[in-house]
């Protein structure tokens, strides 16, 4: 079977507080568009942990200090040609050094039939 993916699941942990302004940015840049719906994504809290190094330059925490932060996970759908455009927008309004984004490719369902 031969299968394309068109389609990607974008995902991103956010702090609880900067959710909605990165969930408005991305739907400023017409991104959460599926057919005729706009302002698309799902969002789950979660809990974040890391320990930034001597080298960081932490949005929350202390070097060496381990943080457990409350944290949404933001997700969104776009067609694959448009993941590079929504990962840079990620990365211009989230405020962590390194945020964690996954894609993960998406199987459209009538691939399947």
């Amino acid at each position: 079977m031969n299968i394309n993916v068109n389609k990607v699941k974008v995902m991103v942990t956010v702090p609880e507080e900067n959710l909605e302004e990165l969930r408005e940015k991305l739907w400023e840049d017409n991104i959460g568009v599926m057919g005729n719906y706009s302002h698309c994504s799902t969002s789950t809290k979660c809990i974040g942990t890391f320990m930034p190094n001597e080298n960081a330059h932490p949005y929350i925490g202390e070097s060496h200090k381990l943080e457990i932060v409350r944290e949404e996970k933001l997700e969104i759908l776009c067609d694959i040609k448009e993941a590079k455009r929504v990962v840079k927008k990620i990365r211009e309004v989230h405020p962590y050094e390194e945020p964690t984004i996954d894609i993960i490719p998406l199987i459209d369902e009538k691939e399947l039939i």
